[in-house]
């Protein structure tokens, strides 16, 4: 018998509280001290650390050794894992690389197309999609079985997460597409930056109208603005990115050497409004370059101290 064993994530999610995520990017080297230089500015203040997976299609160290490097330190890792550049064979060879260091959580994702990175000539992969390997991972822990069907010796147990974006076009399948990330075996997700929040809230009504809230945990994506000039370039930049005109205005209305201290205040804003939010299981934080402010923001946020659940 296959006997799962959570992670801390898992384990404060159950217990009902607000979760608290960050992620760190690896470095576009092998020092492995770039790594764990973040995780210990962040590591006191959230329950579970994303390691990204060649973010932007631009190379960096692996996402499994930056995982290994944190579980070494004492924290809980979350594996990311693109479908982009691996198949079948390799996807399911890595899972299992993680569960031999015990990392018990997983991230799936398509991953950036390879043209927005430093190798654009690369080969997409794409064996098989974010929602089959959701589908993978479920049948490699539920079931003990590999995908060509042999038995798992020790199958991996793996809290398994996928990605949502509530404020991709066309607005009226971005609900649908959860469900069926849900029903794929997702159990928890962790959203794209939220600055339009009233959108998000139309969005998690109909999450809530379909039942999804109780059926999976959601983890709403909060990055802080550093000035109105990131504001802007994700306003017009970024696919995908719902940034509203208010929020612009109310970067450009202070100094510039005080803009990134309101980006911060706008963020804690936010997750105070979307504490209230019934379906809102916690928070996914992504200050990219900036760990050293995710502190200040889950203080200011009312976040911490965060539960014992050992």
């Amino acid at each position: 018998m296959n006997v799962k064993t959570p992670s801390r994530l898992e384990k404060v999610l159950a217990a009902g509280h607000l979760a608290v995520t960050s992620e760190c990017g690896p470095p576009r080297g092998s020092d492995p001290q770039v790594i764990e230089e973040k995780a210990n500015l962040i590591k006191d203040y959230v329950d579970a650390v994303n390691i990204t997976d060649n973010q932007t299609s631009v190379t960096r160290m692996c996402s499994l050794a930056a995982c290994i490097r944190l579980k070494q330190m004492g924290l809980d890792p979350v594996l990311q894992m693109v479908t982009r550049d691996r198949n079948r064979i390799a996807l399911q060879s890595d899972i299992l690389g993680a569960a031999s260091f015990d990392i018990h959580n997983i991230l799936c994702l398509s991953g950036d197309h390879q043209s927005f990175g430093d190798n654009p000539q690369g080969q997409n992969v794409h064996d098989i999609d974010s929602m089959q390997l959701i589908q993978t991972v479920r049948r490699m822990r539920d079931e003990g079985k590999f995908l060509g069907g042999d038995d798992i010796k020790r199958p991996p147990q793996m809290f398994v997460g996928a990605a949502a974006n509530p404020f991709a076009d066309p607005f009226e399948i971005r609900v649908p597409r959860l469900a069926k990330k849900v029903k794929a075996g997702a159990e928890f997700i962790q959203t794209q930056c939220i600055y339009n929040i009233d959108k998000f809230e139309e969005w998690m009504k109909g999450v809530r109208d379909r039942g999804l809230h109780e059926k999976v945990y959601i983890l709403a994506g909060m990055t802080p603005m550093k000035s109105v000039g990131m504001a802007k370039y994700m306003k017009n930049r970024v696919p995908g990115m719902d940034v509203p005109d208010e929020i612009i205005k109310r970067l450009s209305g202070v100094p510039k050497d005080k803009q990134a201290d309101e980006g911060i205040q706008i963020c804690i804003e936010h997750i105070q409004r979307l504490k209230e939010v019934e379906g809102v299981a916690g928070f996914h934080i992504m200050a990219i370059e900036w760990e050293q402010k995710v502190p200040e923001i889950v203080k200011g946020a009312g976040l911490y101290p965060r539960p014992d659940v050992a």
